[in-house]
């Protein structure tokens, strides 16, 4: 029970920093390095974003283990569903889209405008809105159901 408690709130917040350093850090950087060319740049990251996503569904499966042994509150089973429904647009809608186009600039093929980019960019903004929210929730809950519980050590004398 303890460890499902502390999955539900732990969970998320490394969820949340995998995502935000992935994409919202290494993806924009390393189009900023000199020597690395934009094909090569795109090719290392279909490999990350291919490598995150894996990890994202294992978070999901821990978290959705971890709130179900708790016995979690609507509005963490809530937060998790809409997570769980990015997750699924993301790997089986939207991947497939921009790893076709990625493989096509990588082959120096045009490739037409798209808004599927800034889909991504905008489900990974609301997901990194859900998920310390997630995290907040299952810890308010967590007190909740341990408020009787004296948190404070005392010294004794």
């Amino acid at each position: 029970m303890k460890i499902a408690a502390l999955g539900r709130i732990a969970l998320p917040f490394v969820w949340f920093g995998a995502v935000c350093a992935i994409s919202f850090m290494e993806a924009p950087l390393k189009f900023n390095a000199p020597n690395l060319t934009r094909p090569v740049a795109l090719e290392i990251g279909n490999i990350i974003f291919d490598a995150l996503n894996k990890a994202e569904w294992v978070l999901l499966i821990l978290l959705g283990i971890s709130l179900f042994w708790a016995r979690s509150a609507r509005l963490e089973t809530a937060l998790y569903a809409l997570v769980l429904i990015i997750l699924v647009v993301q790997t089986f809608w939207l991947f497939p889209i921009l790893d076709e186009r990625t493989i096509a600039m990588i082959n120096s093929q045009k490739v037409p405008e798209s808004n599927h980019h800034w889909i991504y960019i905008v489900l990974e903004s609301v997901k990194v809105i859900l998920l310390p929210g997630l995290g907040i929730a299952a810890f308010r809950s967590f007190l909740d159901a341990n408020k009787d519980r004296n948190w404070i050590v005392s010294e004794h004398k």
